[in-house]
């Protein structure tokens, strides 16, 4: 057999003889057979869209609809935290000139400047979305510019394609703001009341030059002024002298903030000495910080040079994290635009890459939380990510059995399952963008 048969055309059927991460399940059946790494070996019955049983394999009874899963792995529907659809596939248009994070701001400033209105913008979202959601993500968070004239330009396209969106995938928006500009407190503000009322998160971008304690701590006064969540780009950098997320998690703990804080990237503590990295860790434990690292567009942009080849990863301490019980995920980030010319929003893709870059195996143990129920959870999406009766059918089916199978290959014929029914996995072709680009590419 090549492939899967259909999921069968029903409203209750059993998916039979899966291996799931246990990562995944709220309980592993009773005498569930261990397939290694941590998967085991269920039955699952999917009753009017929702799983309304995980039993173990071989129970499912025998005369009802059944797709058989031959060993195949499950997961739930992805989450991704950390993505940029406002600038997604402008790549063909405007590339970065020397693949630097330098080269990467100047040429999106460009870009935004000469081409971006509301139809280039919704266009590029929806088509970033399109791709997202056939790869079997479910719920997305996505950073949009926020420095004039970008919050008048682009949050009502997101609010927009929000609501064209809702009860296929669950979008947040985040506003990107460079520390600097929270000198201008008046702008700011008229930003954090955008974003208040347009149900966003709040957010800046801080790094070594801009490591401010008193424009941090303004940030955090507009987010409790207005109920928001707060969400960082911190310390994008490999220079040690980033202390960005210290004073981050340093404000946090002094004004005791209720809402949720997540930090992305955090590239300077991957090198930072192990003593500043532990007092830094004790801190963020007395937090509700969350992590989420983006190791494929940190792996591109940090430690380049021309003619020299890169040292440095630039992906965090995920491990480091996870051992002090610090939520981490891992993210797309940006999709074939300056900071990153590739991706197309594919979580199997980033989560592979991720295992890979950060020895995120041997063992895999609750990594696969990292795609799936922790970015959840960062998003408060609580009932989204755990696999258990009475959860929605937001499922992905892989022939891939063990993880070497699952990560080896990309799954091209992965079924992506949306209240129990296959969803068209059909990615949009980049041909539809050509009209937006002077010269395509």
């Amino acid at each position: 057999m090549t492939g899967f048969a259909k999921v069968p055309d029903s409203r209750d059927y059993w998916l039979t003889n899966a291996q799931i991460s246990a990562s995944l399940l709220e309980h592993v059946p009773d005498g569930a057979m261990d397939c290694g790494d941590n998967l085991f070996s269920v039955d699952l019955h999917v009753s009017d869209g929702m799983v309304s049983a995980v039993v173990v394999a071989g129970t499912a009874p025998a005369d009802q609809s059944a797709l058989d899963l031959d060993g195949g792995q499950v997961w739930s529907g992805y989450v991704d935290l950390h993505t940029h659809i406002d600038k997604g596939h402008t790549w063909p248009r405007v590339q970065n000139p020397d693949g630097t994070h330098a080269g990467a701001r100047g040429a999106v400033q460009a870009d935004r400047e000469r081409s971006w209105d509301p139809e280039d913008v919704r266009r590029r979202m929806d088509f970033t979305l399109r791709a997202a959601y056939a790869h079997g993500t479910r719920a997305l968070r996505t950073h949009i510019d926020s420095i004039p004239p970008s919050p008048e330009l682009s949050w009502p396209v997101f609010a927009d394609i929000r609501d064209e969106w809702t009860g296929r995938m669950d979008l947040q928006a985040v506003s990107l703001i460079h520390l600097p500009l929270f000198e201008d407190r008046d702008s700011v503000t008229e930003i954090a009341d955008l974003v208040a009322d347009l149900g966003g998160i709040f957010g800046a971008v801080s790094s070594v030059h801009e490591n401010n304690e008193e424009l941090i701590d303004f940030v955090f006064e507009l987010a409790t002024d207005r109920g928001l969540d707060l969400d960082f780009h911190v310390d994008e950098t490999l220079d040690p002298r980033a202390t960005s997320l210290r004073t981050i998690a340093e404000a946090a703990r002094r004004r005791d903030f209720q809402g949720r804080i997540n930090c992305g990237h955090c590239c300077a503590f991957s090198v930072q000495d192990d003593d500043y990295v532990e007092s830094t860790l004790d801190i963020i434990g007395e937090t509700n910080i969350s992590i989420v690292s983006l190791p494929m567009c940190n792996m591109y942009l940090q430690d380049r040079g021309r003619g020299r080849t890169p040292r440095n990863r630039g992906v965090t301490l995920l491990h480091e994290f996870q051992a002090r019980g610090v939520p981490v995920s891992v993210a797309s980030d940006n999709t074939r635009d300056p900071f990153y010319g590739f991706g197309d929003l594919d979580m199997h893709e980033v989560f592979t890459q991720a295992a890979r870059i950060a020895h995120l195996d041997r063992p895999y143990a609750d990594w696969p939380r990292t795609a799936t129920v922790t970015p959840a959870a960062v998003m408060g999406l609580s009932e989204t990510g755990i696999i258990k009766a009475g959860a929605v059918a937001d499922l992905v089916l892989y022939r891939g059995r063990g993880f070497s199978e699952l990560l080896s290959r990309p799954q091209l014929d992965r079924i992506v399952l949306r209240r129990g029914k296959a969803i068209d996995t059909t990615v949009p072709d980049y041909r539809e963008l050509d009209d937006l680009f002077e010269v395509g590419n």
